[in-house]
């Protein structure tokens, strides 16, 4: 029932975003959306191992629905509604029942709400920063022994991790609509606490292993309308 109400909520955001965003030209507040390319890595400490983290490429499925509100030329606030992919790669995690190295693969779907601030030419060059918190709904684990997959799968609001996530991003858009961001968790990507009984033992899969993910990403138009443009009879 949460699944579907929350997918249900989502799809109206972007829904409404599409429809609004055509009616909103020359105006303070504006609706925008665009797609987010993922370079994730993560700040590990897995019992004083801090190894093992190649870069984690996510092109799909980031999408970022905002509503914009400028109140000068160069200064502007944001908010919205945002659905992204998140995750890292571990080489060496050691499984708790066997004793064996493995590759891990870790990922979540997340719901998201930003709140930012937009400073410099809003139409052009400009930064942005902000806070975001995250809600994962989906969890996935993969994992692979002498490059085989031996084990995948997937949860709907799991207790493996937290119930939200905290961030910080800050970023840069060029001319043209392209931009620049850099995002990091506070929050452990894992529910360190989390336990599961296997073969009459209680484990805790993740109690040693501390995860921040951060990333890079790439995108274009996240905060500009293709149909919007300032004038000079516009913001005052």
């Amino acid at each position: 029932m949460r699944a579907k109400f929350l997918l249900l909520f989502v799809v109206s955001c972007f829904v409404f975003q599409g429809v609004e965003g055509q009616n909103n030209q020359n105006k303070k507040f504006y609706f925008t959306s665009g797609g987010e390319m993922i370079f994730s890595f993560a700040s590990i400490d897995d019992n004083g191992n801090t190894e093992g983290n190649p870069m984690r490429w996510t092109p799909w499925f980031n999408v970022q629905s905002l509503v914009n509100y400028d109140p000068t030329r160069v200064f502007g606030l944001f908010s919205g509604v945002n659905v992204r992919n998140i995750g890292f790669i571990y080489d060496n995690y050691v499984s708790p029942v066997t004793g064996d190295k493995v590759k891990k693969k870790f990922r979540t779907y997340d719901v998201g709400i930003p709140i930012g601030f937009k400073l410099g030419n809003l139409d052009g060059f400009m930064f942005f920063g902000g806070y975001e918190i995250e809600f994962p709904i989906t969890y996935k684990e993969k994992t692979f022994q002498n490059e085989k997959k031996t084990e995948k799968f997937t949860v709907w609001f799991s207790k493996r991790v937290p119930t939200v996530y905290h961030t910080l991003m800050a970023g840069v858009q060029f001319p043209y609509g392209f931009n620049l961001k850099f995002k990091y968790y506070l929050t452990n990507f894992h529910n360190k606490d989390y336990a599961e009984t296997i073969n009459g033992t209680e484990y805790k899969p993740y109690e040693n292993l501390n995860a921040n993910v951060f990333y890079f990403s790439l995108s274009f138009n996240l905060f500009k309308d293709t149909k919007f443009y300032y004038t000079e009879s516009d913001i005052k």
